[in-house]
């Protein structure tokens, strides 16, 4: 051994070893931009419906399902996790967590066709995952664009009520993008930019009333001001003349 040298410092012991699981590798979010903004759409508003809940929706992160072994991931588009602390991640381990996602939805594609119809989904049927649905937003390969699984036992079988039971949602297909409906009101879950459409016609709406108010109070202002005059005016009638005639 050479004197002064830490051999342990070349060659760690496998305790010593730390497991990198990284966060990003480089590749884009998304195929094209309809690909990327039906994910970040349905990320937004699935956020939004179950904010509060203790559950957490994660886009395109890395979801690592074996201890040690780094390479073994995918990142699927959305993912929704119920009976974890809500909050973003950087990654999901799922021993860290101890829930495996319940309803997973990629964006598909021509290209990833193969991948998300055979690997992935062989994989979340036996990772556990009670839904997966298959969104193409050009229609390239699903030919009614949305498509879904769940898992009965440990396999998969077509979704053909295109009702997602778990979030309770009714699920649409609505051009090039997923609309999300409430099972027990039958409201739609606004998408960002229909809630700004939302939230201006409402701004509007309380200005009018507001405007429809303030008119109604200066007329009756008005309209006090004017009976004031005339009993006014009928008192110094009354001062030079005495009592009127009826």
């Amino acid at each position: 051994m050479i004197a002064g040298l830490n051999m342990t410092a070349i060659f760690p012991t496998p305790q010593q070893t730390e497991i990198l699981y990284p966060s990003a590798d480089g590749e884009p979010v998304a195929e094209t931009y309809d690909h990327l903004y039906a994910l970040l759409t349905a990320l937004e508003v699935l956020k939004q419906y179950l904010a509060g809940r203790q559950a957490t929706v994660l886009g395109n992160q890395f979801l690592y399902y074996s201890q040690g072994f780094p390479k073994l991931r995918v990142a699927p588009d959305v993912m929704v996790i119920f009976d974890v602390p809500p909050g973003g991640r950087d990654n999901y381990k799922i021993w860290e967590e101890g829930q495996v996602p319940t309803v997973i939805f990629e964006m598909t594609s021509k290209g990833t066709q193969n991948e998300d119809k055979n690997f992935k989904k062989t994989l979340y049927e036996q990772l556990g995952v009670k839904e997966y649905w298959l969104f193409d937003p050009k229609g390239e390969w699903v030919e009614e664009k949305l498509c879904g699984y769940r898992l009965r036992g440990e396999t998969y079988e077509p979704i053909t009520d295109s009702r997602s039971t778990l979030l309770q949602l009714r699920l649409a297909v609505e051009d090039k993008l997923i609309g999300f409906y409430r099972e027990d009101t039958g409201e739609k879950l606004l998408i960002p930019s229909e809630l700004a459409e939302a939230l201006r016609q409402e701004t509007l709406a309380r200005q009018e009333a507001e405007e429809r108010a303030e008119q109604e109070r200066q007329q009756a202002e008005q309209e006090r001001q004017r009976r004031e005059e005339m009993e006014a005016l009928l008192a110094r009638y009354r001062q030079s003349f005495g009592e009127l005639p009826e």
